[in-house]
């Protein structure tokens, strides 16, 4: 699946940070409704792909590092989620019985349009002007 709920709680995350002020886990989770266990995993996700740091201590917290203007849907998907295809037979690995050799079948290839268009459309617009509705 192209956009899984790991995905779409990762995008949940930078809005909720999207303030740059500094959130715990327990306040990201309230606000955007994330099972605790689930942020943890997905902001460790965040963190290594530089959108996220955690500050420690008694006043400890994520905050975003990363510019809202320079983020885009797609930077989170391909942060969070190692399959991004809309079908399994778009993957370079994928052996289907109905591909020949240098000639995919009508399917596939009806997919691969679909799939171009969204990854092109994932990067139309950033976070910012989405959050601020622009």
């Amino acid at each position: 699946m192209l956009i899984t709920k790991e995905c779409d709680y990762g995008l949940r995350i930078i809005r909720a940070l999207s303030d740059n002020e500094k959130r715990t886990v327990a306040q990201i989770s309230e606000v955007e409704h994330i099972p605790h266990t689930f942020a943890y995993k997905i902001l460790k996700k965040l963190q290594n792909a530089g959108f996220v740091e955690n500050r420690l201590g008694s006043k400890g917290g994520y905050i975003l590092v990363k510019p809202l203007n320079s983020i885009y849907i797609y930077d989170v998907v391909i942060a969070i989620s190692d399959n991004l295809y809309l079908n399994e037979c778009l993957r370079p690995d994928d052996l289907c019985t109905r591909n020949t050799i240098g000639e995919p079948c009508a399917v596939h290839k009806e997919f691969d349009r679909i799939q171009n268009i969204l990854m092109t459309e994932m990067k139309a617009k950033n976070i910012e002007q989405i959050v601020l509705g622009l």
